[in-house]
């Protein structure tokens, strides 16, 4: 079974975050877990509850700072499998057309 989540942790200050972000998304290599950045927040795929909590706790770990927020969403559909990119052809599908503007 594919979990699917949406993951944004950063440190809680003002100023350039890239470090600490890439630094938290560093983190998610060392887990069974695919997952791709976009400029709000990150998409996880684990293939299990437990793998992908592991991942979030190593990735807000990874952040090095006196105050860290994370945010995490998660979409465990337990009666089938369906990856993320299943999610995004499914709108694409209904749209009748890529789900971005041209």
């Amino acid at each position: 079974m594919t979990v699917v989540a949406l993951l944004s942790v950063a440190p809680v200050r003002e100023g350039d975050m890239a470090a600490d972000v890439a630094a938290a998304v560093e983190a998610l290599e060392d887990y069974d877990v695919e997952y791709e950045t976009n400029p709000m927040a990150t998409t996880i795929e684990a293939p299990d509850v437990e793998t992908l909590l592991d991942a979030v706790g190593a990735a807000h770990a990874a952040v090095d700072a006196d105050r860290v927020s994370t945010v995490l969403k998660i979409d465990d559909k337990r009666t089938a499998d369906h990856d993320a990119a299943a999610k995004v052809r499914s709108v694409e599908a209904e749209l009748g057309r890529p789900a971005r503007s041209e």
